[in-house]
């Protein structure tokens, strides 16, 4: 026994009356050292006279130990179930890598298209298609299968099984690069979002994208489905499919890599932005100029009106009305082609016509590849205007480096893609032209998406910044 230990016993009675015994050997095994140092030092000095210590008893001190530990378990549990308020870095570079991924299969389908591999295979397998014919029996029967189909039957006759595995093989890599991307980014989403690592906004477009990327495979196949009967004009018609089909199928395509690319650069320019946030906060003020108001809203239009001309573009893939016409400015004898050519009366399907008009504008090849013309002449005309009056007046002083860079490169990005486009029209769609002209279409987009993000405000990250500046003036 220490010298100490009456007086422990005596405040602990004290403290507790109720108690009629209290050993100390009991007391020394449920507090720590450091406690019983502490109340034997508070005890010693109210016996010489310091009545205004207050001693702190061994149970006390347990007490307040256990209800620390005890708050702070709850904390870690409450951390656990709860959704960050930042995303890690690691996402955004999963979602540019996936965005990268979902642009390399847009070009590859072009080719797919482009070298009509995409009806050799005519059943929709998501399982079991992930495997290609491994015996020779089942190459014949995959060859007998489209035998059967329109574009063997009016395109390729002649066609040997050699000479199918290839077209075969085209298909089968596009496919099996659509179930790559589904599996690398459906699989990634259901972990992180199990596990608490991604902000609830970015859970929704991580759910929405992987929803995004189950239907595209569904519309791949609902695609090349209408190419597997003859019966979009006329009898004996060049087998293809349908344009509208085409076009959905691509506008998915774009949507879902915008939809990743924008994801993972917002990831980025946060943790860019939360790095130095007095910085940060005086230029996102500076975005809310109002003399940017108007060039923030061009930004905005000219990315729509480039993705409205890409979908042209897909009917004009869709219709091969890029196999007609092929000079540039002039479409024949004039800027134009006739009017009765433009809308001829064989594209209605109603008695009285009344469908004579966007008909032609979305069936009749030749009013397709007008329309596409239009549409690119006036994309590139908005994007070299936008540049221009980036550089004039109190925009040019009040817009941010990173934006003015931007409007260059896009710039540069639609002066190629024009360039591109004629090479194509005038040698009548070769392929490494059509698909680099395919990949330029994308790249455009990519530059047009990229400046309206820089030029964005966004308001979480600013109350994020706003939260951060409030903890360091304290």
């Amino acid at each position: 026994m220490t010298p100490f230990a009456p007086g422990i016993r005596r405040v602990a009675l004290q403290a507790y009356p109720r108690l009629f015994f209290a050993c100390n050997q009991c007391l020394r095994q449920t507090t720590t050292p450091q406690q019983r140092l502490a109340s034997r030092i508070l005890n010693v000095v109210r016996s010489r006279g310091f009545a205004d210590a207050k001693p702190i008893t061994p149970l006390e001190g347990l007490a307040d130990h256990v209800a620390s530990r005890s708050t702070s378990a709850q904390a870690r549990e409450l951390a656990k179930t709860a959704f960050p308020k930042t995303n890690p870095k690691s996402v955004a570079y999963w979602l540019i890598g996936s965005a990268v991924s979902v642009f390399g299969i847009v070009v590859f389908g072009g080719l797919t298209r482009l070298t009509e591999s995409g009806l050799s295979i005519t059943e929709w397998r998501p399982v079991t298609g992930s495997l290609p014919p491994m015996s020779q029996a089942d190459w014949e029967s995959e060859f007998e299968k489209y035998r059967t189909s329109p574009e063997f039957r009016l395109l390729n006759p002649h066609m040997t099984l050699d000479e199918f595995k290839k077209i075969y093989f085209m298909e089968w890599a596009h496919r099996l690069w659509g179930r790559f991307i589904g599996i690398s980014f459906v699989l990634p989403t259901l972990y992180l979002i199990a596990r608490r690592k991604v902000t609830t906004k970015m859970a929704f477009n991580l759910l929405g994208i992987s929803a995004l990327i189950g239907f595209q495979g569904f519309i791949g196949w609902w695609m090349v489905k209408s190419g597997l009967k003859d019966d979009l004009f006329a009898p004996g018609s060049h087998p293809r499919v349908s344009q509208y089909r085409l076009t959905t199928h691509l506008s998915t395509a774009f949507v879902c890599y915008s939809w990743m690319l924008l994801s993972g650069l917002s990831i980025l320019r946060t943790h860019r932005l939360l790095a130095d946030p007095k910085t940060a906060m005086s230029a996102l003020q500076g975005l809310k100029n109002p003399v940017l108001n108007v060039f923030r809203r061009s930004v905005f239009a000219v990315a729509a009106l480039t993705f409205v001309t890409i979908m042209s573009g897909a009917l004009v893939a869709g219709l091969d009305a890029g196999l007609i016409y092929n000079e540039f400015p002039k479409m024949g004898l004039g800027l134009t082609p006739p009017k009765s050519e433009l809308f001829d009366r064989f594209y209605c399907r109603k008695e009285d016509g009344s469908d004579l008009w966007w008909r032609n504008m979305l069936e009749n090849p030749s009013t397709v590849q007008m329309d596409h013309r239009i549409l690119a002449v006036s994309t590139f005309c908005a994007i070299v205007t936008l540049f221009v009056y980036s550089r004039t007046g109190r925009v040019a002083a009040a817009l941010p480096t990173s934006a003015k860079k931007g409007a260059l490169g896009l710039v540069h990005l639609v002066c190629i893609q024009v360039a591109l486009g004629i090479s194509t029209l005038i040698y009548m769609v070769p392929i490494p032209l059509a698909a680099a002209h395919q990949a330029g279409s994308l790249g455009v987009l990519t530059g047009a998406l990229v400046l309206a993000h820089r030029l964005r405000v966004p308001k979480p990250t600013m109350r994020l910044i706003e939260q951060r500046l409030k903890h360091l003036k304290r």
